[in-house]
């Protein structure tokens, strides 16, 4: 094995590697949280589903309701403009 592949423990000093590991723990756990977050949302939509909601629908107002008002209102406003000219509208 050359020396270049050899991890060097001392690049680093121990302050350094602790928040390195402190850094990657708290990742780690984020990550978790966000799978789990992630099952619960999932069986949100399901239940909604179940209730007789379009899920597709439900995650449209999501995004939408994420996104501000006027840029929002500029998006559609483009768009109704855009469908028009394509005589969609």
């Amino acid at each position: 094995m050359s020396d270049e592949a050899v991890p060097h423990a001392d690049v680093l000093n121990a302050t350094a590697q602790g928040q390195l590991k402190s850094i990657i723990d708290r990742v780690e756990r984020l990550e978790v949280e966000k799978t789990e977050t992630m099952e619960q949302i999932k069986e949100v939509y399901a239940e909604a589903k179940g209730n007789g909601f379009d899920v597709q629908v439900l995650k449209k107002v999501v995004r939408l309701r994420k996104k501000d008002r006027a840029r929002r209102q500029e998006e559609d406003a483009i768009l109704d403009l855009y469908l028009s000219a394509m005589g969609e509208i």
